[in-house]
Order: C-alpha cells, then sequence, then structure tokens
C-alpha cells in the first residue's frame, strides 16, 4: 500500500505538468488536470491509511513527493476553481481563467503551496501564518483593484487547502 501511495503522489506531482503541456488540448488543460489531481490523491489517501508508518527511503520519498504534489497540484486546481467563480452570475464576463489584476499569481501560488507544506511536515503549523501574511502584505496595494480580492482568496484558500490535503496525506504515511 505504500507503494501505491507513492505512485499516487508522484502523478499527483507529474499530471498538472504533462496534461497541461502546450500541445495538450484546451479541455484537458482545463479539466482533466484538477480531476486527475484529486484522484491520485485520493488514491494516495486511501492507501496511505492502510499502511504502516514508512521509514527510511519511503520516508524521504513521502516527503519530496508531497512537497511536490503540493507545489505543482494545486495550480489546476486554483484555474478550476476561478473558472468555476467565473460561471457565477456576479462574475465579470471575461472566460479567460487567468485573467485579472494579480499578476504573477503562478509563481506565488507554487511558492506559497511549496512553503505551506514543507511548514505541515515539518510540524510548524505557524509557518502558514507566516506564507500567508507575508502574501498579504506584498499583495496590499494590488488588492484595491476591481476583482482582486476576490481573485486573492479563492487562489490563495485553494492553494492552502490543496496543500493541507497533500501533506495530510503524507502525515498519514509518516505516523
Amino acid at each position: 500500500m505504500t507503494t501505491l501511495a507513492l505512485i499516487a503522489l508522484g502523478v499527483a506531482a507529474v499530471a498538472p505538468l504533462v496534461l497541461a503541456a502546450p500541445r495538450s488540448p484546451r479541455w484537458m488543460s482545463q479539466w482533466a488536470a484538477p480531476i486527475v489531481v484529486a484522484l491520485a490523491l485520493a488514491v494516495a489517501a486511501l492507501a496511505a491509511s492502510a499502511t504502516t508508518p514508512v521509514t527510511s527511503f519511503a520516508l524521504a520519498a513521502t516527503l519530496v513527493l508531497c512537497v511536490a504534489a503540493a507545489a505543482t497540484g494545486g495550480a489546476p486546481l486554483v484555474l478550476a476553481a476561478f473558472r468555476i467563480a467565473r460561471r457565477q452570475p456576479d462574475a465579470g464576463s471575461d472566460p479567460r481563467p487567468d485573467a485579472g489584476p494579480l499578476r504573477g499569481g503562478r509563481i506565488i501560488g507554487l511558492l506559497e503551496r511549496a512553503a505551506v507544506a514543507v511548514a505541515i511536515l515539518a510540524a510548524w503549523p505557524e509557518g502558514i501564518a507566516v506564507v500567508l501574511a507575508v502574501k498579504g502584505l506584498a499583495r496590499y496595494p494590488e488588492l484595491r483593484e476591481p476583482h482582486a480580492s476576490e481573485q486573492f482568496i479563492i487562489g490563495t484558500f485553494t492553494s492552502v487547502l490543496w496543500a493541507i490535503a497533500v501533506c495530510g496525506t503524507g502525515r498519514a504515511l509518516i505516523t
């Protein structure tokens, strides 16, 4: 079961990179990637709940794969959350998932998810508060633009919840 959990975490880490390739069909990058990463995490969580605590190489692989899956796997989920939010009646008419006033969000989100994952795996929950405080202070001047606060909240919540879910699976493998 440990092997299955680690393979599923690997799929969650690599799938967004493969499915969102420039040559992929648009539907694949929009909906297949978030579905695949969510299913891969579900398989990893189920397998992790039915195994003994990992040691040695499996422990190192768990830590690396959790940070990788948290960092890369959250990106398609954030974009899917933006698409869903734009379909709501109060959303703007712009259908592009990456449209909005906040620029550089993909790189910031990747770093945010990696930092949250490291904080959780290091058993330092205060690190999450530090990451969110730094992000909020850095983005504060931009949050006054129209729709910026909604984009900030949706992206941040989706990113953090994904990182927590991935690291919860990792903690299930570790303990």
